[in-house]
This record gives C-alpha cells, sequence and structure tokens, in this order.
C-alpha cells in the first residue's frame, strides 16, 4: 500500500487560485503562487496530504495550452520559485502531483511554429495529429492538423511517434529531478496512446517506486486506463454524479448502485482505488449544485466515506458557490484570499476539519471494504471493514427524524462526529436520526478523546495511561492474552502501531493501532494492560 492509498488531496487551479491575467503577455514574471505558504496551516488542519496543481507549465492561455513543459508559468513564478514552494510543502508532509497536459499543445508551442514558419522542411510534422498539407486550418495555416475536441487552439500530439514519447518523458523526468514531484494528473487521458501510458508508468515507478499516475476519464470503463500496466487510478466521474444527484433526487439507491457495482464484494473496480471528488475545476461547484443546502455536509461526510481517495476542490470545504455562464469557467475558478472567503460556512469548514481527522484516525474508512445494511430512498447504513475494524456509516437526507436499528458486529458504539454513545442492547443497536444528519459509528473514539491544541493538531499525552509498556500483558476484550514485543510507526501515514504476539496456540505476532491498547479509545478500547 502507498502513500496515496491514505491520502486527502486538495486541488487546486492555480492561475485562477492566485487571479493571474487570462492571456499569459509574455511580460515580467509574477510569483504569484508564492501566496500557497498562507495556505499550508489550513491543509494541515483538513488533513491534506497531497497538493493537486492544476496546469502550472507556461501555456498561452488556461495552461491547457501549453508553450513551455519545462517552466513555471511567469504569471505564477519561476522555477526557482516553485522548487521553494515544493520543498516547503514537503517539509510539511504533503505531496505534490501535477497536471500533465500531454495530449495537446498551444500554438505557441515552438515545435509548432518552427512548422509554421518552415512547412514541409519543419523536422517536427510527424509530431502532431493527423497534420497534412492538403488543406488551410480553421486558424489559417496553410496546413490542416487535427485539434483536441474540434479546439484548433489545442493542437494534439501524435504520441505515437517516438521523438514525441521520448520528449514527454524527459520532461516527466524533469520535474522528478528538480522538483522531486510525487504524481501526475493526466488531462484527457481517455484519447491518449495506451502504449504511452505504458511507457511512462513503467518509467516512473522505475524512477520513484510510489509514484502516482492518476488519468482523467470521464466515461467508460475506468480499467481500461486504471491497471498494472498503466495508471494507479482514474476519476470517478460515476460517483461525483451519483454524490450530488442522489441527495436532489431523495434517491439513495442510485449512488449505493454505483459503489456496489464498483467496489462491493463483487465490484468491478474493487482493486483500483479510485479519485472521488464533488467537483472541480470543470463542472458547477457542490454548493451551486445542490437543491438543499441542508445536504452539504451529508455529501462529505460520503465522499470521506466511500471506497476511492477523497480530493477537496480549493474553496468548496468553506461552501462557495460558482456556475459555468456564457460558456466560460471563471466562475469555478476564483481567486482566493484565505483571510478573507466571502460567505464562509464556517459549520461546513469544522465538519469537513473534522471528517479529516476521523479519516485519518481509522484505516478502515480509507481502505476497507463496503457493505450496504439499510437502503431506502433517504436513508443508507452502510459498513467499512477492514481485519477487525468495523465501522458503521448512517446518514438521513431526509426533513425529519429517522430511527435505525441494527444488528451490529461489535457489543459498543459511539458516533465520532457528535462523539455521542450509541445505544447497543446484546448487539442490536438503534439511534434517533435527525433531519440532515451523518453518523460514523466505531468501538474506539480516538479523535474526540485526544484534545485539541493550537492549529487543530493533535497532541498525545505521555503518561502512564498512553504509554505501551514492551513486554507486558494485555488482555484483548474477548478474553485472549498478549505480548507488546515492539512499537512502530506507519511508513505512508505515520500511525502509531503495536507489534504484539498471541500467548496462546503458535504465537502469531499481530500489528494494530496504538489506540486500541490505551486510554485515547476511552472505555472502548480493545486491550486491557495485565498487573498480575
Amino acid at each position: 500500500m502507498f502513500w496515496y492509498d491514505n491520502a486527502i488531496i486538495y486541488h487546486i487551479y492555480p492561475l485562477g487560485f492566485c487571479g493571474a491575467p487570462t492571456f499569459n503577455d509574455d511580460g515580467p514574471i509574477e510569483y504569484r503562487l508564492d501566496k500557497i505558504y498562507e495556505w499550508i496551516d489550513h491543509f494541515k488542519k483538513l488533513n491534506i496530504t497531497a497538493v493537486y496543481f492544476g496546469p502550472v507549465f507556461e501555456s498561452v492561455q488556461h495552461g491547457y495550452d501549453t508553450t513551455d513543459y519545462t517552466k513555471i508559468d511567469r504569471r505564477l513564478g519561476d522555477n526557482e520559485s516553485f522548487k521553494k514552494i515544493c520543498r516547503t510543502l514537503h517539509d510539511n508532509g504533503i505531496k505534490i502531483i501535477l497536471d500533465g497536459v500531454f495530449n495537446h499543445v498551444g500554438r505557441k508551442f515552438p515545435k509548432f511554429v518552427d512548422i509554421q514558419q518552415n512547412g514541409r522542411n519543419s523536422a517536427y510534422c510527424g509530431w502532431f495529429q493527423n497534420l497534412n498539407f492538403d488543406g488551410n486550418s480553421p486558424c489559417g495555416d496553410n496546413f490542416w492538423y487535427e485539434g483536441w475536441n474540434g479546439h484548433y487552439n489545442l493542437v494534439k500530439l501524435n504520441l505515437r511517434n517516438p521523438e514525441v514519447s521520448d520528449y514527454i518523458i524527459n520532461c516527466v523526468n524533469f520535474w522528478i529531478d528538480e522538483f522531486d514531484i510525487d504524481g501526475i494528473r493526466f488531462d484527457a487521458a481517455d484519447c491518449i496512446d495506451f502504449d504511452f501510458f505504458k511507457r511512462i508508468r513503467q518509467f516512473c515507478k522505475n524512477k520513484k517506486h510510489d509514484f502516482w499516475l492518476m488519468g482523467e476519464i470521464i466515461h467508460g470503463d475506468y480499467k481500461r486506463w486504471a491497471n498494472n500496466d498503466m495508471l494507479d487510478s482514474v476519476t470517478n466521474y460515476e460517483c461525483y454524479k451519483g454524490l450530488y444527484s442522489s441527495h436532489n433526487d431523495k434517491n439513495y439507491f442510485e449512488i449505493d448502485y454505483s459503489i456496489n457495482r464498483q467496489s462491493g464484494n463483487y465490484g468491478i473496480y474493487k482493486d483500483v482505488n479510485l479519485y472521488t471528488f464533488v467537483d472541480n475545476h470543470d463542472v458547477n461547484r457542490l454548493a451551486s449544485t445542490l437543491n438543499n443546502p441542508e445536504h452539504l455536509k451529508n455529501v462529505y461526510t460520503m465522499l470521506y466515506t466511500i471506497p476511492g481517495i477523497p480530493s477537496i476542490y480549493y474553496g468548496s470545504e468553506f461552501g462557495i458557490h460558482g456556475r459555468k455562464e456564457n460558456n466560460s469557467d471563471d466562475n469555478l475558478r476564483p481567486s482566493l484570499d484565505i483571510n478573507n472567503i466571502p460567505d464562509k460556512n464556517n459549520s461546513l469548514l469544522e465538519h469537513i476539519i473534522k471528517l479529516g481527522r476521523i479519516y485519518m484516525a481509522y484505516p478502515a474508512l480509507r481502505t476497507g471494504t463496503y457493505s450496504t445494511i439499510i437502503i431506502r430512498n433517504q436513508q443508507i447504513l452502510f459498513k467499512k471493514q477492514l481485519g477487525e475494524q468495523i465501522i458503521y456509516i448512517a446518514l438521513n437526507l431526509e426533513d425529519k427524524d429517522f430511527d435505525f436499528n441494527f444488528h451490529s458486529d461489535v457489543p459498543n458504539l459511539v458516533d465520532v462526529i457528535s462523539g455521542d454513545k450509541i445505544y447497543v442492547d446484546n448487539y442490536n443497536a438503534s439511534f434517533k436520526a435527525k433531519p440532515f444528519s451523518s453518523f460514523i459509528m466505531v468501538t474506539d473514539d480516538i479523535v474526540n478523546n485526544i484534545p485539541d491544541v493550537q492549529d487543530n493538531k493533535i497532541e498525545l499525552e505521555e503518561n502512564k495511561e498512553t504509554e505501551i509498556i514492551i513486554g507486558a500483558k494485555y488482555r484483548h476484550f474477548k478474553g485472549n492474552m498478549y505480548e507488546v514485543i515492539a512499537l512502530a510507526k506507519h511508513s505512508e501515514t505515520l500511525e502509531e502501531l503495536v507489534v504484539y504476539k498471541a500467548l496462546y496456540g503458535d504465537g502469531q505476532v499481530w500489528v494494530r493501532p496504538k489506540s486500541l491498547f490505551t486510554n485515547m479509545a476511552g472505555n472502548d478500547r480493545r486491550f486491557t494492560l495485565c498487573n498480575e
């Protein structure tokens, strides 16, 4: 399992985020992206582990019309300023993902300009898709070429040409060597040649074994792209649609069907960790999409608890609005000042901050299996399980109370969103869900029983109640005895772990979260220190 399997990603569209001019006029360098430093504390409060930057390469207009794959757009800064940003993010435990716009380039891309100037004599005629000199382009060139999706300001590259794929791979190598980036999101991945993906995967994984490769896919069978030969993940547009429309249509059957189809016991993508989101730079903001703003928290609870890698699009954690208007995406990509967010929804922000803490506290939320327990039009209860860790998630989108009753696989439960105990009698759980509410129910509340300190960091008090004694014997709540043999940390999430062996049978060795052995789990901890 790699870092991205436990990630919370924060997606930024840099040119909009920084308030850059619409067009690149080749003027002086402006260090607008340095504003990212003001946001780092915010990322940490949200438990963000990776920042995905939309296009940062030098371009003509919106970033998807690249002119130089080896330079930061002068409207954002320069290579040295971005190196400092990358170092600072890494120093704060945050990975860096860049938007690889490798399907097409802008018309000012030097090798395309060479064809404009030299015609058939250009050395780069084979670099562009379906280029020929038997007609004129819609832009007035004395040759024709293929534009991406009919947009002739986006000149489609010929990635079947080894020179082109070598060039792109060399550029990726540059960003790994010089900036130590951790992943790439491939724009318009459905248009990119499969052989190119196979080549770039082999290169990147040999270069950096945990390098993440994610593709933008809107329709189709995701496993065509996300598999052991090509990409690690793709955008989960199916669940993006289901997350908002199941609330707008008051029909949880829709999202439950998609999740089970994808990731249930017989799911077709259960071996792929898909990139999940509720909005991005191409679609309306969630707050502008939902019919009822009371459903915002429920949607985000689902985002953090269904299978997949959750991503927050910058500003949406504050509940900001934005719709496409007049065929323009500008409203989706605003410049934001972290100290002056307009109409900030503080309640939503605090909910998402808590969801981030919960997500990081319980591995079953991140990589556990999904199974439905109760499904109704306006209520859902499902389970996430990883090994012995079991978590129940319940949502009520109705405007009135609903009584949940279900068989629990564990003898006691607490809702870590509210911190309230859930009534469980002989493994039968019941509780009243208020309108528009959500619950994440566990046996060990390690979120609300750890004191908050400044800037929302969790600080563990090192005392006899939270100290693990190596060599000591601990009794599991089911009665079996174990001996602690070591302490460890998860290599990716830094979660504190206890290594222990069974004092019965063949003495098997196990690893579990430290929280299950200490008072961080309150009265519901799984293991108790034996004094005899």
